[in-house]
């Protein structure tokens, strides 16, 4: 743990500017539409459905970003984003779903096919990470873990190089290498089947120097 902080500390020290994080609240956006400048979609078909919608119990109201359709992978990615080493963390609440309760990150997002992926699922009660290839998700590892349905939770990913972490409500999880998906990508958030999730303060985080509060 202590190694890979370093190592992060140290990568921040070969740029001439401090990075700077950027937090989106989905506050500005109108709800009941698709949040502006973010692109949305599905890994593997459906009918994914991102809308931004009003919560006063969100962790910064008025606004969440939901997923309320049913779709194999569904996905909504920030554009602009091109983080290749970094953090992205978001806080996510599983609403409802038969089939899952899933609440994810994505980052490394070239299309739609190819992606890394995290996820914590309140059905299951574990953390999961995968990488996407050609539209096929693979899994690297799973772990037990508490994932409490129509909870806030925060779920955060870091990388750098082969290096990947995984923390869920501030407890690394997993933590392993795997190069199978370089170089800069989009991050975004991501769910799973029929899995009702609303998600704020997505916060990303390029080559960061020290780790989010």
């Amino acid at each position: 743990m202590l190694k890979f902080a370093l190592e992060f500390a140290m990568a921040m020290l070969s740029v001439a500017l401090p990075a700077q994080a950027e937090t989106v609240g989905f506050d500005a956006a109108r709800a009941g539409a698709q949040p502006p400048g973010w692109r949305c979609g599905s890994t593997g078909g459906g009918a994914a459905r991102w809308t931004v919608e009003a919560d006063a119990g969100a962790p910064s109201p008025p606004n969440v970003l939901k997923q309320s359709g049913t779709a194999a992978f569904p996905w909504c990615v920030k554009q602009g984003t091109a983080l290749g080493d970094g953090a992205v963390e978001v806080k996510f609440k599983p609403l409802a779903g038969r089939e899952d309760q899933a609440g994810g990150l994505v980052w490394r997002w070239k299309d739609g096919d190819t992606y890394y992926v995290a996820r914590a699922n309140a059905l299951e009660n574990n953390v999961a990470l995968y990488y996407v290839q050609r539209g096929n998700r693979v899994t690297l590892k799973y772990v037990d873990a508490p994932v409490a349905a129509n909870v806030w939770h925060s779920l955060r990913v870091e990388f750098r190089g082969r290096r990947i972490r995984v923390l869920l409500n501030g407890k690394i999880y997993i933590e392993l290498d795997d190069n199978r998906i370089a170089g800069p990508g989009a991050v975004g958030v991501w769910t799973k089947a029929d899995s009702v999730t609303v998600f704020d303060d997505f916060t990303y985080l390029p080559v960061p120097s020290r780790f989010l509060e």
